[in-house]
């Protein structure tokens, strides 16, 4: 069971919030660029805000230009530890050449990938949704207990961590500046002198709760032909019996989208964490080369992402997507995973006491206990699976998701501060 607090904790840790130092911390933090494969900017002013405030921050990175940051508040006895987590880059164009090829110049133009600001009560910029409004939350919930005198007894963490977002090594792009997930919140667990019982990945779930979260299988289905020169090209009536495997990944894109269909429905994973549906989709091709196209290629690939609930292996995914091109009979083919994360789920017995407190802080300050967050939420990566694989009860909670108030980050925060209180307990 959470530990308890009065309605006078309530009102002192909601005094504590500063209204206008929350928008501005979200307003500065969430204007400096990092998209993805960033951070370091980023990270390095959570350190700095951290070190003004006496949270004793430290740096935790695998490369030097991308670190974790990690803070920490309390730990004068014996209670349990919860950690707080929330990733330093947003979702974004790459910022260089290749962007032409998967995006319209006026989107990598839109102001939102790198700045923010509000209008009226509303913020405005991807960074605040995904995901250092939340951040900035759980970082002023901590400044608000320890401005309201509350120490903990258990040890509180506020890490801020790169990569969640991405990127993933794929073809030529190899090495460390290609990492994404190694990177972030999973090396700052190994290596970041961290001991939680714990966590909360806190993102925007509009409220809502989830233990559950879908990982992901990114694969490379590549069809080999023959090159013809085209004057001595013919079309056969069919285009699976085409030479050039350009023309017949049309009819396999027609396959994978009848299995990616089935599979969505067959695998809809329903558990006391949350709703996973697996969703598939193609999010790049590449076939030929365009300085030389006389005479066809001998080569194309599309490249899909699989997502992953948490009651399946690759294995499994693996065989399944194997046998639908099999029987399709496009010819020569190679299938390959080539990032591999499952998704994971806590169990309902060990994650309880982390959402009694939160079901109780969220009760406290909206007047109702906290809901099961929609299924979006528990279908995608998020930073919880990392702390679940590793046997740490972990959740997603959080603010609204897009475009949320000022109220809404002021709420969220003293949610995150009384969860904190209910986790570790006071001195």
């Amino acid at each position: 069971m959470p530990a308890t607090y009065d309605r006078a904790d309530v009102e002192a840790i909601s005094a504590a919030v500063d209204r206008d130092e929350l928008v501005k911390l979200v307003l500065d933090l969430c204007n400096i660029p990092a998209p993805v494969g960033e951070g370091g900017r980023s990270g390095q002013f959570v350190y700095d805000w951290m070190a003004r405030e006496g949270f004793r921050p430290r740096k935790s990175g695998l490369v030097t230009e991308r670190f974790n940051v990690i803070g920490s508040y309390g730990g004068r006895g014996d209670g349990p530890n919860l950690l707080f987590t929330s990733h330093l880059d947003t979702e974004s164009p790459l910022y260089h050449s290749d962007d032409r090829y998967s995006l319209r110049p006026e989107t990598v133009a839109d102001p939102q990938w790198l700045s923010a600001w509000l209008e009226g009560e509303t913020f405005f910029g991807h960074a605040v949704g995904n995901d250092r409004g939340p951040m900035a939350c759980f970082l002023m919930a901590a400044k608000a207990l320890k401005k309201a005198g509350i120490d903990l007894s258990g040890t509180l963490y506020l890490t801020a961590c790169p990569g969640e977002i991405g990127p993933e090594p794929a073809e030529e792009n190899q090495g460390p500046s290609f990492l994404g997930k190694e990177v972030g919140a999973q090396f700052m667990l190994t290596h970041g002198g961290v001991a939680p019982d714990f966590a909360i990945a806190a993102e925007g779930t509009d409220f809502g709760v989830n233990w559950a979260a879908c990982g992901y299988a990114n694969y490379c289905i590549t069809l080999y032909g023959e090159g013809v020169f085209t004057p001595l090209l013919s079309h056969p009536l069919e285009s699976k019996d085409h030479p050039n495997p350009i023309i017949r990944m049309a009819p396999a894109i027609e396959v994978l989208q009848r299995w990616s269909r089935e599979y969505e429905v067959r695998h809809r994973y329903e558990g006391p964490g949350g709703t996973a549906i697996p969703k598939v989709q193609i999010g790049a091709i590449r076939g030929g080369n365009a300085r030389s196209i006389g005479a066809g290629s001998e080569v194309c690939s599309i490249y899909v992402e699989i997502n992953l609930t948490p009651a399946q292996t690759i294995a499994d995914v693996d065989r399944s997507l194997k046998a639908a091109f099999r029987d399709a009979d496009l010819g020569e083919i190679e299938i390959l995973p080539y990032v591999v994360r499952h998704g994971f789920e806590a169990d309902a017995t060990q994650v309880e006491p982390l959402r009694l407190a939160l079901d109780q802080a969220h009760a406290a300050i909206r007047g109702a206990p906290i809901a099961p967050s929609g299924s979006v939420y528990s279908s995608m990566w998020r930073d919880h699976n990392i702390f679940n694989m590793n046997r740490i009860p972990a959740v997603t909670m959080g603010p609204v998701r897009w475009r949320p108030s000022i109220d809404d980050l002021m709420e969220c925060t003293t949610i995150y501060a009384l969860a904190a209180l209910g986790v570790c307990g006071p001195t």
